[in-house]
């Protein structure tokens, strides 16, 4: 299908182009959400009357992101969640959830506004991008992590993420090392004279 836009859409134009896009794409998304119109040669007129209305519009909307963008760029947030040993998350965090925590800073962003492509499943630190506006985007950083320790520890750059078998590998030294260092003392403890040799049993029993 056909459309023109109504406004910048990444990765497809700017304003007033004509693109193709697919049919699921343009009535799922684009005509719905308001950004694009059918091609035809009704809207086309109708859209050179909008042209200006829409121009203005954008330059508006284009200005108060960027003020939202100077506080919002760059922030830090946490959010706190349970882990296996090895990072991953049991669950995620997704878009939703960053615009909420978002929000409750005192930034009104929604949910589509997260320009995440997967939900975020393991521990650390992660760049969000945050669509503000089609010309305006930010990012933040938000720490995943089991607690606030933890997340202090990866805000300093530490990596607590340790991979179960690397783990397993770690408690497994240690104990070695701590039999080796003990065996000795207990087999002396545990001393038992050893039997004589066949042939010195023999030449005790002919004395």
């Amino acid at each position: 299908m056909e459309v023109i836009l109504l406004e910048r859409v990444a990765k497809l134009g700017q304003m007033g182009d004509v693109v193709r896009v697919k049919d699921g794409f343009a009535r799922n998304y684009l005509l719905p959400k308001g950004k694009a119109l059918r091609a035809t040669k009704e809207n086309t007129s109708r859209f050179e009357t909008m042209k200006v209305e829409l121009e203005a519009r954008n330059l508006e909307q284009k200005g108060e992101a960027q003020k939202v963008a100077e506080k919002l760029d760059g922030q830090k947030f946490t959010v706190l969640r349970q882990a296996a040993e090895g990072g991953q998350l049991y669950g995620s965090v997704s878009p939703r959830d960053l615009a909420d925590l978002v929000s409750e800073k005192g930034f009104a962003i929604s949910r589509s506004q997260i320009a995440l492509n997967t939900p975020i499943k393991a521990i650390g630190m992660h760049k969000v991008p945050i669509s503000l506006h089609p010309e305006v985007e930010v990012t933040i950083s938000v720490t995943v992590a089991r607690n606030a320790d933890e997340a202090e520890r990866l805000a300093r750059g530490e990596d607590i993420t340790i991979a179960r078998d690397e783990a397993e590998e770690a408690a497994d030294a240690a104990q070695a090392a701590a039999e080796a260092f003990f065996e000795p003392e207990a087999r002396r403890a545990g001393e038992v004279e050893a039997p004589p040799a066949e042939g010195d049993a023999a030449a005790t029993k002919e004395a």
